[in-house]
């Protein structure tokens, strides 16, 4: 019989009332498995899909297993990106103080000299990225003689960003008899070869391995054109009209060109990558939090063991490079069995990516079409009953009268100016996006300026449409 109840998987007072407080009452699956082996003393080597708990699978048995007589350093938890390693430290903070449990962050990009000061408080636990550990032992400022549990999560990531090696040092520090434990949403073979060299007879968690997504999460795509990529976006965002929406890109080249249209458009939005200065990530993912913006375009940096608290909408404005990449930007919303939904916006010649994405992972990722404000099933009248789709995407019945689907492209055409004027949304066509596009009388060209039938009647209209436009826009129609 599975126990249901964190007690009977042996977690004491007062970590029992601190998740209380919090809500927490019932482990997941992978904490039923992971918790009493760790406890134990038991190496571990767990899989488990993104956003089923794997943090406090490890951090609880490790807090409680700390001595709090004993001021040495005595557990160490290892992860790729500074993001995640902040997300464990506060976890690790919140549930470790009414124990008594003093724990320190070492990540890159931060003060060496605060945190080397910091150290001298001797912090029980550490929590950090790699290579800024591998940086203070190399300056013998931290000792790992005394360390009796490491902890690496996100493995494979690990591997992705060429950790391997730190990780592997700085485990030669620790002591043969220390406990280990890997935790990720996918273990391949690499992680399994690391696993046999520094583990002994590890116990094996795999929480659902053919499930590598939530069954919370509903998957949806909407096929436009590359170019009009961004403005479907505006729309899908106004649709559904989440607090929150990660937007996920792949090139970090185009995420100052996204996040100054979607505050053009009046949806407030921040960006996030691996590039920027590590202080302005941090105040970035804070203000995301706290719901001061509304759009967080990030490369997959955030795709990887950030926990945003009610985030409803993840959208691959491109198509992830593979399938692991998918699992994880997804995985971002629909945590712990809340509902969530993730959208891809492709073009026509990417539509096979998210058919292999479908095959290989073996989840429905559904095709939906956006017409007058609604999202319907591909054909569908908006009339139809059962096929418009609202709100989670899910069928709502009738979509209302008279709103049939436009029979041509050309049709189409005509009535989205007059439909978005109807809904007050913003209008970004002239924001340039790589191609002409028609608007009114006139044509919009590749760099935004308009050559309108009407004259100076309409360059100063647009003008004046313009007029809160960012300003690498203005100085790029300007030089035009």
């Amino acid at each position: 019989m599975i126990t249901t109840s964190f007690a009977g998987l042996g977690i004491e007072e007062p970590l029992l009332s601190r998740l209380a407080e919090y809500g927490i009452t019932e482990p997941s699956p992978v904490q039923v498995e992971s918790i009493p082996a760790a406890l134990n003393g038991r190496d571990v080597l767990a899989q488990s899909q993104t956003g089923t708990g794997k943090t406090l699978a490890y951090l609880l048995p490790l807090l409680q297993k700390v001595d709090t007589a004993e001021k040495g350093l005595q557990g160490l938890v290892l992860a790729p990106t500074q993001e995640l390693a902040m997300q464990i430290y506060r976890e690790a903070e919140k549930y470790g103080e009414p124990l008594g449990v003093s724990v320190q962050a070492l990540i890159g990009g931060a003060s060496m000299k605060r945190q080397l000061e910091r150290l001298k408080q001797h912090p029980q636990i550490v929590v950090g990225t790699p290579g800024r550990i591998r940086e203070i032992l190399a300056l013998r400022k931290l000792k790992l003689h005394t360390v009796r549990t490491v902890v690496v999560d996100e493995v494979d990531q690990m591997f992705q960003l060429g950790g391997t090696a730190d990780v592997e040092h700085i485990l030669r520090g620790t002591l043969r008899e220390r406990q280990l434990m890997f935790l990720s949403a996918t273990i391949n073979e690499e992680i399994r070869n690391l696993a046999g060299r520094e583990m002994t007879e590890p116990v094996e968690v795999g929480i659902e391995p053919e499930q590598r997504t939530a069954k919370s999460l509903e998957h949806i795509y909407f096929m436009t054109e590359e170019r009009d990529k961004i403005d479907m976006l505006r729309r899908i965002i106004r649709h559904y009209d989440p607090a929150r929406t990660i937007v996920f890109i792949n090139h970090t080249d185009n995420i100052a060109e996204v996040e100054a249209k979607m505050n053009y458009v009046g949806l407030s939005a921040g960006a996030l990558y691996g590039d920027a200065d590590k202080t302005v990530r941090a105040a970035m993912l804070r203000r995301f939090r706290e719901g001061k913006i509304r759009v967080l375009v990030a490369s997959d940096i955030a795709a990887r063991g950030l926990d945003i608290e009610e985030l409803e909408l993840v959208v691959n404005l491109d198509p992830p490079p593979d399938t692991e990449h998918y699992v994880h930007r997804v995985g971002r919303t629909g945590r712990m069995g809340r509902k969530g939904l993730a959208i891809s916006i492709i073009s026509p010649k990417e539509e096979f990516i998210i058919r292999k994405f479908s095959r290989e992972l073996g989840i429905a990722i559904s095709a939906r079409e956006m017409y007058a404000g609604q999202v319907l099933e591909p054909g569908a009248s908006a009339s139809g009953p059962g096929k418009a789709v609202r709100g989670t995407g899910r069928a709502s019945g009738s979509a209302g009268q008279g709103a049939a689907r436009p029979s041509s492209a050309k049709q189409g055409a005509k009535r989205l100016p007059a439909r978005q004027a109807a809904e007050g949304r913003a209008d970004i066509s002239g924001i340039p996006t790589g191609g002409a596009k028609r608007s009114g009388s006139g044509t919009v060209k590749g760099d935004g300026r308009v050559k309108a039938a009407g004259g100076r009647k309409n360059d100063r209209n647009q003008d004046r449409k313009n007029k809160g436009a960012p300003r690498w826009l203005k100085d790029k129609q300007n030089k035009g």
